[in-house]
């Protein structure tokens, strides 16, 4: 009886250990939360998968390349409450996506929200108001 109760307590402490990180990955520790950018691009390609949608997208920068953005949300059950579909996003659709960037300056960054060529806007869950600070120069 002791050995089961054994195994079984290692088993659950094992489990709880291991399930640390997916809580730790929710946070905005990635993001510098002290500036957004806003990007104008060519939607590449649009996710609507768990745990996060995707969206990625050509953006050219001010000497002429194109740099691939990867900016991340929420799930599709908050997303669909916030107004969005899979099909919200088409490949070679022209979007301006303001995001919060990643402060180690590589083109990934979480959606605040996505203004559609038709002037629509679809709101992140990121809440700009509480959660960023004034915005800086946009780097592109």
């Amino acid at each position: 009886m002791r050995i089961k109760l054994a195994a079984i307590s290692f088993a659950v402490a094992g489990l709880l250990a291991a399930s640390l990180p997916l809580f730790a990955h929710h946070g905005y520790a990635s993001y510098d939360t002290d500036r957004k950018v806003t990007l104008k691009g060519t939607v590449t390609r649009w996710i609507w998968s768990n745990p996060h949608c995707l969206l990625q997208l050509d953006v050219t920068d001010d000497s002429g390349h194109v740099v691939h953005w990867v900016a991340e949300t929420e799930n599709p059950t908050a997303m669909s409450r916030a107004g969005w579909t899979d099909k919200s996003l088409k490949v070679g659709d022209q979007i301006t996506l303001t995001a919060l960037p990643v402060k180690s300056g590589a083109p990934v960054g979480r959606i605040i929200d996505v203004i559609l060529s038709n002037g629509q806007k679809l709101p992140g869950r990121v809440n700009p108001a509480t959660e960023v600070k004034p915005e800086d120069t946009p780097k592109y």
